[in-house]
Formats: C-alpha cells, structure tokens, sequence
C-alpha cells in the first residue's frame, strides 16, 4: 500500500511539474500571438487553425472543429474575411453551403504565427544546458506517444 501512495504522490508532483511547465509555454505562445499583425482573438486564430488543418472546411464543419453555433462561427469568419485572412464560397450545387479556406494572408499570418514561436521557444532553450535540453525533447516524444494511446491526439508521427 505504501508503494501506491508513493506512486501516486510522484505522479501528482509530475502532473505538478508539467503544468508549471505549460504555463511557461501558453506565456511564450501569448507573447508570439500579441506579434502578430494583423491583430487576432485567440478564437479567430484557433479558427485559422482548424481551416489550414483541413485545407477547406465547411461553415457548419468549423463551427463543429470549435464547439460553437453556426451563427457565431459565421460571426467569427465575417472578422476573419474583413482582415483579409480568411475567404468563403458558396457551393456550386448547395448556395446553403459555405466553404472556407485560408487566404495568402492569412497563410502568411500562420506561418509568421509559427516562426515567432519558434524564436521565442529557441530564446528559452539556450537558456537550457544541453542535457537538459536533450532529456526534454525525449520526455516531449514520449509525452507525444501517451498522448496517442491515451486516445487524445490522432496517431501523427514525427
């Protein structure tokens, strides 16, 4: 018995320790996003996200990918067309149905999006020696298979 609340005292400290480390990650993801131009809510770049994931997506399809009512994901898109980042058809058989994909602009905001991250990521792992920099990038991969198993992220390798 002794030995299960141990375990289950590390994992606590583990699950601890990841969070702390998350938080420094949504910080350094936060300061990336506030860079970009032109400004978004984290909602319409989730948005930009779920589209570039799909290539095209429909109205009702992304208002799914994010949890929402089609009236407000078509809100959300209206922001997004004004910007410039994001462009809808209409069905060519369907004049319902509302099909929408990044545009050059808003694939250039998600590129930007990633290379400020990966600067900002690179800053805070110089500031790591190299061991520890080597043991987080075993513990991220195996932290990556979990995740697959425990059934929360589809099976993409590296």
């Amino acid at each position: 018995m002794a030995l299960v609340r141990h375990t289950n005292h590390q994992s606590a400290d583990i699950a601890a320790a990841v969070e702390a480390a998350a938080e420094a990650l949504v910080i350094v993801w936060g300061r990336s996003s506030e860079r970009l131009h032109p400004k978004v809510s984290p909602s319409q770049l989730r948005a930009l996200l779920v589209v570039e994931q799909h290539g095209a997506l429909t109205l009702g399809g992304l208002a799914e990918e994010l949890g929402a009512i089609p009236s407000s994901a078509s809100r959300l898109c209206d922001r997004l067309q004004a910007a410039g980042l994001l462009a809808r058809t209409t069905g060519s058989t369907d004049r319902r149905e509302v099909s929408l994909r990044l545009t050059k602009d808003g694939q250039r905001l998600l590129e930007e999006l990633r290379l400020t991250r990966r600067e900002e990521l690179a800053r805070v792992l110089e500031a790591m020696n190299p061991q520890a920099r080597e043991a987080l990038l075993a513990g991220l991969d195996a932290f990556r298979v979990a995740s697959v198993r425990a059934g929360l992220r589809s099976g993409e390798t590296g």
